[in-house]
């Protein structure tokens, strides 16, 4: 029987200034992962230092969730940066997120790109390379950062190739094509809201290593970690559920960093 162990993660700090959008305080009283938005999709300093500080408290361990430079489309628009721009933009969303977790007593301990740069990273091999190197160029030398993605991605290509640790990400509250990759957020059905499904397709993710894909087909996804997006309407609460069906199914609930 393959380990039943699973990271459940989401998306954090996704406000700027006033403006908040995902309940912080109550999922990182349950997710074992956050990643953090570093200022190019959202989030603003005190944002990070605040989910930082939690995170810290809590024994969440903080990623740096890096965007393209979208703060008005929310990092979902596509956008077509040159490589070494690119790359620069990446280490500069580390390092900025790096200040406020090792202030709060902790690191940034793994990198997963957000939204369209996401999305792109599955099959633009340039893109791709260009994040590694950011990841690359932010990172202690004796310390790689772990790249979180999707399986089979050109990203997890380029991150193995250059010696970065990768891990392989499901999304409970996203539909899938059958050949594995996420069904844009404009299509119909693309986006999950029914909190059973959410919970049933965890539960698929962690003991089956499968998902069902929109047309229906099964299609096999061997993941070490679990998001749930966090400006999903009610996200802490289906988050509780989730943890909840897992642990009673004998799933542990664990960080991969």
């Amino acid at each position: 029987m393959a380990d039943l162990t699973i990271d459940l993660n989401a998306d954090l700090g996704e406000g700027f200034g006033r403006w908040q959008l995902t309940d912080d305080d109550a999922l990182l009283s349950v997710v074992t992962s956050a990643n953090v938005a570093c200022g190019y999709h959202a989030g603003d300093p005190s944002t990070m230092r605040r989910v930082c500080e939690l995170a810290a408290e809590r024994g969440v361990r903080i990623g740096a969730q890096v965007s393209y430079r979208d703060l008005a489309g929310f990092g979902r628009r596509t956008m077509d940066v040159p490589p070494r721009e690119l790359t620069d933009e990446i280490a500069y969303q580390i390092g900025a997120l790096r200040v406020f977790a090792r202030s709060a007593g902790a690191d940034v301990v793994y990198v997963k790109p957000h939204g369209a740069l996401y999305n792109r990273c599955v099959y633009d091999a340039a893109q791709a390379a260009a994040v590694v190197e950011g990841v690359l160029l932010a990172a202690d030398a004796d310390a790689p950062l772990p790249v979180l993605g999707l399986p089979g991605s050109r990203l997890h290509e380029a991150a193995g190739a250059a010696g970065l640790p990768v891990v392989s990400e499901g999304f409970a509250d996203r539909a899938y094509t059958a050949a594995g990759t996420l069904v844009p957020r404009g299509e119909p059905g693309a986006v999950i809201a029914d909190p059973g499904t959410v919970v049933k397709r965890s539960l698929n993710f962690a003991r089956d290593r499968s998902v069902t894909s929109i047309d229906g087909e099964p299609v096999e996804v061997d993941v070490r970690s679990l998001c749930v997006h966090g400006d999903t309407p009610g996200a802490a609460d289906i988050a509780r559920r989730v943890r909840a069906e897992l642990e009673s199914a004998g799933v542990r609930v664990e960080p991969f960093a």
